[in-house]
């Protein structure tokens, strides 16, 4: 990277035996990629009997649902950009969500063989080890000469605790293997030697990273500005002299990525089902989120890490203190290497920006802005969790680690030193700073069986053209519906579902979950409560409508909490008694709904 940085005529060419796949390769693939199995394994023992990422929530019903429905798709030659088999009849926008495209397309056959559930443990696995590998190779290959301090840069960008928490439930944020090459083809443009097909190249990977993740692709493009903004302080006359190459390869890549992924944006932001902003509130990072450790690092806790982020999907931060202090030192020690010190540069910057509108200190507000209110509020940034900015900031640790540790061992030549074992001293610092925040295995549990009901076809006997209303109505909360439509081959709708889509038909703020019609929000009020309402004319009246609405065949109980009480008030709304069917009660509603 170094130098690819330099003026076109000062930069080296790079021997064959460096860009050589040599054993040392090997070997650090090799351990990337059994540690993401290690990671992983409680999935992957359990993958026939069911098993389930223990800290997901919803999202792998809700991802598996994706994978199933883009597979179900491409095998009967269906556009996969939209689907009606949830939040029927209005359906949803699958480029509005993040069904990930560039992964689920590819591995359609997987899906249809293996099922949906070995797809998101390949997505899974193979993002975290393909991440750490892509980012290894361009170390190896542009930052650094040793193999060792590529490995240790790479190692960090697949497997820091961000990238753990992620690997919890959100590929998108997990499979990252192309971003490392994007950023590496825009540097190449700044050099300038080829513009054209370095910019055709480099639109072909924007449009590949579209499909497979959006807001990991904004992040890093607001990264690699800060860095390029560090780099161009710094240098001012070769900034200047970078400024026409990368033009005139941007235009060329924009062409090619906007000819590609035109219509599939379209369709996100203009399609059926399409919405403008996703509203979170304020997100940003408490500053104690980047001094603490994760859940499922070595050092951390449940209750330290629930006490300052969102969830355990979203530990954006918990770098740990040690290595907070770490990236101080490295700065300073750094800062006359330009390129070091704009990847230190956009490491602050962006850590800074992901504290959000106001700065937070251990839960005290304390009324100084953050420079992200001057984003909040535009196009596209609106929609982003500003805590999540801190991912940005992962690339850069790792640069750092990588770039520090080639130092150390160009000054120290080798293991055997008499005097002072330099090289065995710098790991042994590394391994105090970095051990306590090194991954713990993800815990995993068997989801129950899908009822028998849906796993063995009995649903066939009352569902025709229409759809199957679960009681409750499946949402963010509870997605097991979405499971067990799996499980019956998507052969019905359901009415609501998990995803997200817009607030109502002239409402274009997005929201997650369908817009609750009454007789929805009256189930989960019993679901939450236990209690059995008195059901009134108008309620009763209002259900019919909505199962008119629903176009639902069918108005299925599984077993769930306070069952009871949602039986007897679905009795009372639908004026009948239901039949228990294979582990489930039915009420058939399709002559009521006329």
């Amino acid at each position: 990277m170094t130098a690819l940085l330099q003026a076109p005529e000062t930069v080296p060419e790079v021997g064959e035996e460096r860009r050589r796949f040599g054993r040392a390769d090997a070997l650090v693939i090799g351990i990337y990629i059994v540690a993401a199995f290690i990671l992983y394994a409680g999935l992957w023992v359990n993958l026939g009997s069911g098993g389930y990422m223990y800290n997901s929530g919803q999202d792998q019903n809700m991802w598996e649902w994706f994978f199933a429905v883009t597979a179900h798709a491409v095998f009967n030659w269906e556009s996969p950009l939209g689907s009606t088999l949830q939040n029927y009849p209005d359906g949803v926008n699958l480029m509005a969500n993040t069904a990930m495209f560039g992964l689920g397309i590819p591995l359609s056959p997987i899906t249809q063989l293996f099922g949906p559930t070995v797809t998101w443990a390949i997505a899974l696995t193979g993002g975290l080890a393909g991440t750490s590998i892509a980012w290894y190779w361009v170390f190896s290959r542009h930052l650094v000469t040793s193999r060792t301090a590529a490995a240790i840069g790479g190692a960090f960008c697949g497997f820091a605790p961000a990238m753990i928490s992620h690997g919890n439930a959100h590929p998108n944020f997990v499979v990252l293997f192309l971003i490392p090459f994007i950023v590496m083809r825009l540097i190449r443009l700044a050099q300038g030697h080829r513009p054209v097909r370095d910019g055709i190249v480099l639109g072909l990977m924007l449009a590949y990273q579209v499909f497979l993740g959006e807001e990991p692709l904004l992040i890093m493009m607001m990264a690699f500005v800060l860095f390029a903004a560090g780099y161009a302080v710094s240098r001012p006359r070769e900034a200047l002299r970078m400024v026409k190459p990368m033009a005139g390869g941007l235009t060329v890549a924009a062409v090619v990525a906007i000819a590609i992924a035109i219509f599939p944006l379209w369709w996100q932001f203009f399609g059926p089902q399409s919405y403008r902003t996703l509203e979170h509130g304020p997100v940003g990072n408490d500053t104690a989120a980047f001094t603490r450790f994760a859940t499922e690092s070595i050092a951390g806790t449940p209750e330290a890490a629930a006490d300052v982020s969102m969830n355990r999907t979203e530990e954006n931060a918990f770098f740990g203190w040690p290595l907070i202090i770490l990236m101080v030192v490295l700065t300073v020690w750094l800062w006359r290497n330009v390129v070091a010190r704009a990847i230190a540069i956009s490491m602050f910057l962006m850590a800074w920006l992901s504290l959000g509108v106001e700065l937070i200190v251990n839960h005290e507000e304390t009324g100084i802005p953050g420079p992200w209110r001057l984003l909040a509020e535009l196009p596209l940034f609106d929609s982003l969790l500003e805590s999540r900015l801190a991912i940005g900031c992962i690339p850069a640790v790792a640069a750092l680690l990588a770039i520090a540790t080639d130092r150390v061992f160009e000054a120290a030549p080798g293991f055997r030193d008499r005097n002072l074992p330099v090289r065995f001293l710098w790991l042994g610092a590394l391994a105090a700073v970095l051990l306590p925040i090194a991954p713990t295995p993800y815990k995993t549990y068997i989801r129950p069986e899908t009822p028998a009901f849906f796993a063995d076809g009995a649903w066939r006997q009352y569902v025709g053209s229409g759809s199957v209303v679960v009681v409750p109505l499946p949402n963010g909360g509870d997605a097991r519906a979405l499971h067990w439509q799996v499980e019956a081959d998507l052969g019905f709708p359901l009415a609501d579902g998990y995803f997200v889509g817009p607030s109502g038909p002239d409402d274009k703020r997005g929201r997650y979950g369908a817009v609750n019609r009454p007789t929805a929000d009256l189930l989960a009020e019993v679901r939450d409560s236990g209690e059995v309402p008195n059901v009134t004319v108008q309620q009763r009246a209002q259900a019919v409508e909505d199962l008119k609405y629903w176009k639902a065949d069918a108005v299925v109980l599984a077993p769930v909490t306070n069952g009871n009480a949602l039986h007897q008030t679905v009795d009372q709304l639908l004026g009948g008694q239901a039949v228990y069917v294979d582990g489930v009660w039915v009420w058939d509603v399709r002559a009521l709904r006329g």
